[in-house]
């Protein structure tokens, strides 16, 4: 199932013959041991050899390597160097700060810095809310992780957990135009987590809490938004059911289903499973089936954990028992947030007719989606090398930037569904169909499209908010100033 791709992409420079077939020899040798080249320069040519940079994907760091070694093997070739793109892409790091205003001579200097800058922070300290408007708060999340649970690799710790931090910051300056800084706290104790956000919030408008294990995750989310007046929210929970329930919206469109005649099977009930349930239950589906190692989740089973206690309380209204084959059986929908391979084409033949599968676990997915279409209708998955790529990236971005822009001290349910309408309405009718649910991650309308859907929720919402949402009348506002 897994083809060679960007992620495994190396540069290997060699010294060839500088014969006719040279080329010929190299590219097939890649080609023969299964890579797939991207790229052929001929860097420096002498009367008694080339030297040629050759790009390719691989599936692996072993495959990688077997591929440098591969043409290392051909006679008169030597291999000189080997440049993983990967790493190449994150030496130094993947972010960096720039100053937005000029300082080139005493004038800027006094008012960016001293003296100027006392006014600003007493107009501040009279009015805190002018936090908002006068300094970086008013464009800056942090996103927060202990490290506990990142991407598939689980709990490697916070400096090991940066690069995807440092990744995330750079998704939301792209897509949003949002400033995000990596926050990677050196603790897992729930107590001194909430504290450390506590502490730092006064410099950020929004948090964004990354990869952090369940069901901590739950109890920090769900503290942080009762002490903090700004928005928190736990990318891998509500990120994931935001795309998820737009993407639903629109395989339901396909296959000309109502979602109050469905019955959903959602397998995996940790951080994104949870979440996809909750988001789920507003549009008020036939029934949901929560699945997890232990099988079917249903109110006999005795679950000590509040979260499957309260998963079990809201679903199953017929409470079904078995297996996740048995809970499959005649389900219109499966979405999947767990572990590989634990589906196969024949519990998708046991689905209802035009049925929908979500795979979404990373990197490879409970069903090989080729095994998947075989009796369903529409297959999503979380991979990029497959149609229907289910990825946060969608989200987060607009998500952050309505909320910045509305000024929000808190997100609703009803935001995030808002924005999970906004990215499925993305998909024109013209567009739609069983290949294309969802809008491409580069898709330039998506980012506007949710940052709109969820600035008008929000303020919406704010109408009985008592939270301060206004500053004070001083003469260098002129409103909503300054677009980024």
């Amino acid at each position: 199932m897994p083809v060679p791709g960007p992620g495994y992409s190396i540069t290997v420079r060699v010294e060839a013959p500088p014969s006719t077939t040279a080329a010929g020899d190299l590219t097939s040798a890649i080609g023969r041991a299964g890579g797939v080249i991207t790229a052929f320069d001929v860097v420096e040519s002498h009367a008694d050899r080339i030297v040629v940079d050759i790009t390719c994907n691989a599936l692996s760091a072993d495959h990688a390597n077997d591929l440098a070694e591969v043409l290392g093997a051909l006679p008169g070739v030597r291999v000189r160097k080997i440049s993983d793109r990967t790493f190449l892409v994150h030496l130094g790091g993947k972010i960096e700060v720039n100053s937005r205003v000029a300082l080139n001579n005493r004038d800027d200097l006094s008012r960016a810095y001293t003296p100027g800058v006392a006014r600003v922070c007493t107009a501040i300290a009279e009015n805190p809310e002018d936090a908002r408007r006068l300094t970086v708060k008013r464009n800056a999340v942090a996103v927060v992780t202990d490290g506990s649970a990142v991407l598939g690799l689980g709990n490697i710790g916070p400096e090991a957990a940066l690069p995807v931090m440092e990744g995330k910051a750079a998704l939301f300056k792209k897509f949003a135009g949002v400033n995000a800084w990596p926050v990677c706290l050196d603790t897992q104790d729930t107590e001194e987590i909430i504290r450390a956000v506590e502490l730092i919030a006064p410099v950020y408008g929004g948090i964004n809490l990354e990869d952090i294990a369940a069901p901590r995750c739950f109890e920090i989310e769900a503290r942080l938004r009762e002490k903090l007046n700004i928005p928190v929210f736990h990318d891998d929970q509500h990120g994931t059911a935001v795309v998820v329930l737009g993407a639903l919206r629109n395989a339901l469109r396909v296959v000309n289903k109502d979602i109050t005649d469905c019955r959903i099977v959602v397998c995996g009930v940790g951080a994104a499973g949870s979440a996809i349930i909750r988001l789920l239950q507003h549009k008020k589906p036939g029934d949901i089936i929560a699945v997890d190692i232990d099988g079917i989740v249903h109110s006999g089973r005795g679950d000590a954990d509040p979260n499957l206690q309260s998963i079990a309380e809201a679903t199953n209204k017929d409470g079904r028992t078995g297996t996740l084959s048995d809970a499959v059986r005649e389900a219109d929908v499966f979405i999947g947030v767990s572990a590989p391979n634990l589906l196969t084409a024949d519990d998708v033949a046991t689905m209802s007719a035009d049925s929908i599968v979500f795979a979404l676990a990373n990197p490879d997915p409970e069903i090989d989606p080729l095994e998947a279409q075989k009796h369903a209708t529409v297959v999503a998955t979380g991979r990029s090398d497959y149609p229907n790529q289910i990825n946060n990236v969608l989200a987060f971005p607009g998500v952050f930037r309505g909320l910045l822009d509305a000024h929000a001290h808190k997100i609703t349910d009803e935001m995030m569904v808002a924005a999970s309408n906004a990215i499925a309405d993305v998909v024109d009718g013209e567009r739609l169909n069983a290949s294309f649910i969802v809008p491409s991650v580069f898709d330039s309308a998506v980012a506007p499209a949710v940052a709109d859907a969820v600035k008008r929720a929000a303020l919406a919402s704010q109408a009985g908010d008592p939270a301060p949402h206004g500053g004070s009348a001083l003469p260098w506002s002129m409103g909503e100033d300054t677009e980024y």
